[in-house]
């Protein structure tokens, strides 16, 4: 008798372990994605990536803003310039404090300074290239955030589709579990009758069992589908199993897709974004040689007692500074920009290919899917149809027990093939959807 091997075939399902003792939780396609798309660990990680991202944006807003801080100062002293210019901030210094022997040997002096200062960037080219820059990168953690919710959408839906195929096995495999209990009473009734030998038997008796052990693998197969759902969804699924709403499609719906690469996919847009903004960092590096402009200000309080403010002054002034020689510093942070950059243009080429091939292989993925649904729904037809004629020809006494055994096993081992061919196809179509989209 020749054996199919159902657990391979079960395997190309995607899901594995544990049976139906746990709670059943209704759940449609609806349900799970909007949970997904509030809950999902990977969203909540892109998000974070985008609020760096984000963070690094609005630190450059410091090039335009001034920068301002307050300090008080406590200070006893004997040195002689200390001792005088304190003196003469606090505004006391008198005549007598110009005697060489004061002044070579001051008596301690304690001076109080509160302060405040104030710095204002007015011209700094290459830190407008670098907010630029930061804007870019902003903006590329932005599109990939969208395209990870894209990418979590296409994953949800094979998540469900596993589940729903995965019920679909049970049921078939429970249909063929009945089948072979029946045809088991059968042989038993025509075994004591002595019309069949104690090996046919047997053979149906090891084929009972079969189909049972390939049920509970089934069944075990549906919580490990449940499982990676509850994952996606971020939910705790210890004694719980999901059960779809809507059952698995036995149809499918041709479709006519795009073949060619959208430059409007988030991901491709994240790409070039990332090269715009190695293309503003190289820029700042290349404006660092430019000198550049700065105000500063501070208004200052000074007395003999703490936090005292009888004597007073302010300081303004703008400072233009060139850096001439850094060491090589500038120079190999140029370098190492440009080569940043022309490596991320390199990358994005690849990337853009990459997608290209994937998407022309999916595009051909989907008509052998649709070739393989069309003969697998020929095939499950004529087996059933053969299984039936077997059947008949059997009660009359004109087949053998192998060959019914042989046609049964055929049949609900082309009805899980179809299930799988629909499901291949649908989600190739979804795939492709995603790749295009």
């Amino acid at each position: 008798m020749k054996k199919l091997n159902y657990i391979l075939l079960l395997g190309l399902l995607s899901i594995s372990t544990l049976g139906f003792s746990q709670d059943t939780l209704p759940i449609s396609k609806k349900d799970i994605w909007l949970k997904a798309t509030d809950k999902n660990l990977q969203i909540k990680i892109s998000n974070q990536d985008f609020k760096s991202a984000q963070a690094d944006y609005n630190q450059s807003n410091s090039l335009f803003l001034p920068s301002i801080s307050a300090s008080h100062t406590a200070i006893s002293t004997t040195n002689p310039l200390m001792a005088f210019g304190s003196k003469l901030n606090q505004e006391i210094l008198t005549a007598s404090d110009f005697d060489p022997a004061r002044l070579n040997n001051p008596a301690t002096t304690k001076n109080f300074a509160t302060k405040f200062e104030i710095l204002q960037p007015l011209i700094n080219v290459d830190g407008i290239y670098g907010r630029q820059a930061a804007k870019a990168k902003m903006e590329a953690f932005s599109l990939q955030t969208e395209r990870t919710k894209e990418y979590l959408e296409l994953e949800v839906n094979k998540a469900f589709m596993e589940l729903q195929l995965g019920y679909k096995a049970v049921t078939v495999l429970e249909k063929a579990n009945k089948t072979a209990d029946a045809n088991l009473k059968l042989i038993e009734n025509y075994f004591k009758q002595g019309i069949l030998q104690k090996t046919d038997l047997l053979s149906v008796q090891v084929r009972v069992n079969e189909i049972k052990n390939q049920l509970q693998y089934a069944k075990s197969n549906v919580q490990n589908a449940s499982d990676y759902l509850a994952f996606l969804l971020n939910e705790e699924n210890t004694n719980k199993v999901y059960k779809p709403i809507e059952e698995l499609e036995n149809s499918i719906a041709i479709e006519s897709i795009n073949s060619t690469l959208p430059s409007t996919r988030k991901d491709i847009q994240a790409m070039d974004k990332s090269s715009e903004a190695y293309a503003k960092i190289l820029q700042s590096s290349k404006m660092n040689f430019l000198p550049r402009l700065n105000a500063f200000g501070s208004y200052e309080l000074y007395d003999d007692t703490l936090f005292g403010t009888t004597a007073k002054g302010y300081l303004v002034g703008a400072q233009l500074s060139w850096s001439l020689f850094d060491g090589y510093k500038s120079i190999g942070k140029m370098e190492k920009a440009k080569a940043e950059f022309q490596k991320s243009e390199i990358e994005t080429q690849q990337y853009k290919a990459k997608s290209q091939m994937e998407l022309n292989k999916a595009n051909r993925q989907l008509k052998d899917a649709e070739n393989k649904v069309n003969l697998s729904k020929l095939a499950l037809e004529q087996s059933q149809e053969a299984y039936r004629i077997r059947n008949n020809r059997f009660t009359q006494g004109l087949e053998k027990t192998t060959d019914l055994l042989q046609s049964e096993t055929q049949m609900f081992q082309k009805e899980l093939e179809f299930l799988q061919a629909v499901f291949e196809y649908n989600f190739t179509q979804n795939y492709l959807q995603f790749l295009t989209k």
